[in-house]
Parts: structure tokens; C-alpha cells; sequence
């Protein structure tokens, strides 16, 4: 079924030579960098306590701790998407919806929530049979109460993102990061052991829902299935989508868990988290706030270029080195921050610093194509992920944990070639103009690679662990920069002058 005509502009809006009404535009860029300061401002200062808290817990808890929770989490992740039904992205970009389908999208959204908790209650003993893990029954039903909350919060979720009020939005992401660190760090000075991780996240997650309640309520009203239908099937690709995406981006913990064992489960999950705190900080800071402006400007392709190129440089310039530099530096970074005792992460760290530096730059087109109208394309392409994906991490897993990371290099480019062919040909975008915003960012890449590597070369490891750690990374932070300024000196002022807007915006 091809998505509903209302939702698709007409192929002569998406021609080369269409013209966006810059009147709009200014305001937009200025709204657009307002949010992405004040996401990052509150991100970056909760996180500051937030990984303070998490490096005490991981040497307070075992790996083996880590592997339950990330046991539970596997369908956690997949019913809390069914708690929403894809309904704040739907209010984002059907922008006609009155109130009356509003108050009955928000009853729509509570009884899915209510319905994804009875799911995972009725599946946790049998998720503990796969897993060969008895005591995982009482610690899904636990972390899955939060799909309560997450029903309730769908409909105000979308409003206030819809209205672009990414100032609130993120001082409620920035409660919840906070509130779930405190809580983890000392539930675990407490000795409740993997109990820990989780009663800090339900409690982060059902703070930050109360928060976006109070802050936008919204009337019940029982749904007319018949007026809600093409707002509930673009809902429904966008919540096919997801549920293939956090499926595939999940199911490599299943395959560590069932093949490999628990441990092995807890290292890989560790090394999975690490390897995406660049795209999880940098990457999603700007896919969470950007969709919202894309639907702005659905029908102007002029503009959707103009943002994806400018964000792409963005994203490169930021997400290309760290998380490349990352995986470079990993081998002094695990002993040093972690423990001896998580060594065996490091190969698998590496592995998966390579596929997170390719999904950072991807990550815009999937919220290209949903905010014109095109879930269905997503939709489709996330389902044939779901099958190619999960057959390199099988395959992966003969090799152990390292094999099952390098499923993600090997199969994850398929899936991305066809996200960049339909998204350039929606908004009639020239491969080269894309490229243009992505070398700034690989160039100075490749280049650090060659620096580091060097580098070790000449170091030898005869220097002491911390020392050799701070000379790589001032090593690559300077060939880096010198990079970028030698071949793209323009380019990248133009990026600062653009940061030092954000700043004085943020402030």
C-alpha cells in the first residue's frame, strides 16, 4: 500500500529547480540552533553525572549483572516502541490533526501501553527459558512497568514537539539521566546488585514522564477508529520501522546471550554502550530535535538538502573522529577506566567503533524520508534488515564476541545504500553535494588513523599506561585539527562561527 497521498508532495516539489520561501528560513535556523544548544547543554551537563556514577557502578557490579539486565532489556526495547505506536512522530508530521483526534490518539496510546506490559509479563518466563536464566522473570516484569508511563506520555510527547519546545524536552531528559544515575549509583552501594540498573532506569523513565504529562496534558476521548485510519497507518509504518530497527539493533545481544553465555553477554553490552556514546551524544542530540524542522519544511527541497548537507558536515566533523578515535585509543582506555578485569572487551569495542562511525553519518536519512511522508520506505527497508542483520551476527558468533561486532561492518552497508539512493532521489539531491559536506570530517579522519597509528609505532609501549593514553589522544586531536584546517580551513570556520552561535543562543 503506498503511503497516503496527503503525505507525499506532488514530484514537481521535489525538482531541482523548486524555491524554498526564505522568509521562513532564518527563523527556522534560528529556532533549529536554539534547540540543538539548549539538548546539548542539558545532555552534556547530566552526563557529567551520569558516567561519574556509571564508571563506580561498573566496578562495583560484575559483568554477570550487566548480562541480566541486557537480557531483560532485549524486549523491553521492543515493547516500549509499541507503547508509543509510532504516535508522537505522527503528530509531528500530520500537521492537521484536530483535537478531537488528538484526545482520542492519546486513549489509542494508553491502551497499547497497558497492553505492551501485559505482553511482557505474559513473555518473561519464557525469555528466562531461552536465556537459561531463572532469576530474569521478576526483573522484566520490573523494568517493563515503565511501559505504563510511556503510553500516557505519547500524545503530550508529540505535542511539545511538535510546538519545537526543545528547551523543556531536554530539562526532562536531563531530570531523567540525572535521577537514574543517583538512583543506580546507590542501589548499588546498597548491594542490590543487578537490581540496581534496574530501578534507576524505571525510575528515570517514570520521572520524566510525569514531567511531559504535567507540562502538556491532553483530554481522553474513545477512539473512532474510521477518522484516525491514515493517521494510525503512517503511526503503524513508523512503529514497524522501529520495532525492525530496535530488533536488529538488539538481536546481536540475543545471539551473545543464547551462544556465548552470560558473561560474554555483559562484556559485548558493555562494549556495545561505549562504542555508541558519540552517536548516542552527538548523532541522536541532532536526530531527536532535527525531524521536527524537516516536517517544517516537507514540501521545500531546497531546504531538506540544504539541512542534510549542513548537518552532515556537522555530524562528520563531530561523530567521525570520536568514535574512530575511540576505538584507536581502546586498548589503554579499558585497563585504565574499566579495570583489567573488561580487557576482553577491547577487540569488540574496536570491531564496533567502525560500524558507529558509519551509522552516525546514515542516521539523518531514515528521518528525511519519514518527515515527507515516506515511512513506508523506512519501514520496508528496516524489515529487510531484520533478516540480513541478524544472519552476519550467527554467522559473527563462531568467532565470539569480536565475530558477532563484525556482522555489523559486513552487513550494515547493504542496508544503507538504499536509504542514500531513495533519499537523494526524493529531494533530488547530487551524490556529489553529499559528499561535499562529508569530507571535511573524513578527510581529517583518515589522517588521524595514520597519526595514531604512528604514533604506537614509536611509542613501543614502553610508556606507562596513562601517559601513553594521553599522548594518543593529544595526538590525534592535533593531526585531526590540522587536517581539517589545512584542507578545509573555510569550511570549518564557518563550522565554529556556527558553534559560537549555538553557545551564545544556549545562553
Amino acid at each position: 500500500m503506498d503511503p497516503p497521498e496527503a503525505l507525499v508532495p506532488k514530484p514537481e516539489e521535489y525538482s531541482t529547480a523548486a524555491v524554498v520561501d526564505r522568509s521562513t528560513v532564518p527563523g527556522l535556523d534560528h529556532s533549529l540552533a536554539s534547540s540543538l544548544a539548549w539538548k546539548l547543554v542539558a545532555d552534556w551537563s547530566s552526563q557529567i553525572l551520569s558516567w561519574t556514577a556509571f564508571f563506580v557502578v561498573v566496578r562495583v557490579l560484575s559483568p554477570a549483572d550487566f548480562g541480566i539486565v541486557a537480557m531483560a532489556m532485549v524486549l523491553f526495547t521492543y515493547l516500549r516502541l509499541v507503547g508509543e505506536f509510532g504516535i508522537p512522530q505522527t503528530i509531528v508530521v500530520r500537521r492537521d490533526l484536530t483535537e478531537p483526534q488528538l484526545a482520542q490518539l492519546n486513549t489509542v496510546a494508553v491502551l497499547v501501553g497497558v497492553a505492551g506490559f501485559a505482553i511482557a509479563c505474559l513473555l518473561a518466563y519464557p525469555l528466562a527459558l531461552f536465556f537459561r536464566a531463572p532469576r530474569l522473570v521478576p526483573v522484566v516484569i520490573v523494568a517493563c512497568s515503565s511501559l505504563l508511563a510511556f503510553g500516557f506520555r505519547a500524545v503530550p510527547e508529540g505535542r511539545l514537539t511538535k510546538a519545537l519546545e526543545f528547551r523543556r524536552l531536554a530539562l526532562f531528559d536531563a531530570c531523567r539521566v540525572v535521577a537514574a544515575a543517583v538512583t543506580t549509583l546507590a542501589c548499588a552501594l546498597l548491594g542490590l546488585g543487578y537490581w540496581a540498573l534496574v530501578l534507576g532506569n524505571l525510575f528515570g523513565y517514570v520521572l520524566r514522564s510525569i514531567l511531559v504529562v504535567g507540562a502538556r496534558p491532553q483530554r481522553f476521548a474513545w477512539p473512532q477508529l474510521r477518522s484516525l485510519r491514515q493517521d494510525l497507518l503512517f503511526g503503524w509504518h513508523v512503529l514497524v520501522s522501529s520495532v525492525s530497527f530496535s530488533a536488529y539493533s538488539s538481536l546481536d545481544n540475543v545471539i551473545a546471550g543464547r551462544v556465548l553465555g552470560q558473561a560474554a553477554l555483559g562484556i559485548y553490552g558493555l562494549a556495545w554502550t561505549l562504542a555508541n556514546v558519540p552517536l548516542e551524544k552527538v548523532a541522536t542530540l541532532v536526530t531527536t530535535v532535527v525531524p521536527s524542522y524537516l516536517a517544517t519544511v516537507q514540501s521545500e527541497p531546497a531546504a531538506l538538502r540544504r539541512y542534510l548537507r549542513k548537518l552532515t558536515e556537522v555530524l562528520a566533523l563531530t561523530t567521525l573522529p570520536a568514535t574512530v578515535g575511540l576505538g584507536l585509543v581502546a586498548r589503554d582506555l579499558v585497563p585504565l577506566a574499566l579495570g583489567a578485569k573488561w580487557n576482553a572487551m577491547v577487540p569488540v569495542l574496536q570491531v564496533l567503533c567502525v560500524y558507529t562511525a558509519l551509522r552516525s553519518v546514515v542516521a539523518l536519512l531514515p528521518k528525511v524520508l519519514t518527515a515527507v511522508g515516506n515511512a513506508r520506505f523506512v519501514m520496508w527497508n528496516d524489515l529487510a534488515a531484520l533478516i540480513i542483520l541478524p544472519i552476519a551476527f550467527y554467522s559473527g558468533s563462531h568467532w565470539g564476541t569480536t565475530g558477532i561486532a563484525w556482522g555489523w561492518v559486513a552487513a550494515y552497508p547493504l542496508v544503507a545504500i538504499s536509504l542514500f539512493w531513495k533519499t537523494f532521489k526524493t529531494i533530488g539531491m547530487p551524490a556529489g553535494e553529499y559528499l561535499r559536506g562529508l569530507a571535511p570530517g573524513l578527510n581529517g579522519t583518515v589522517f588521524m588513523i595514520a597519526g595514531v597509528e604512528a604514533l604506537k609505532r614509536v611509542l613501543l609501549w614502553q610508556y606507562p599506561l596513562l601517559l601513553r593514553f594521553v599522548l594518543e589522544v593529544a595526538a590525534g586531536v592535533a593531526v585531526f585539527l590540522a587536517t581539517v584546517l589545512l584542507f578545509h580551513r573555510g569550511r570549518v570556520l564557518a563550522f565554529v562561527q556556527m558553534a559560537w552561535s549555538v553557545r551564545h543562543t544556549a545562553v
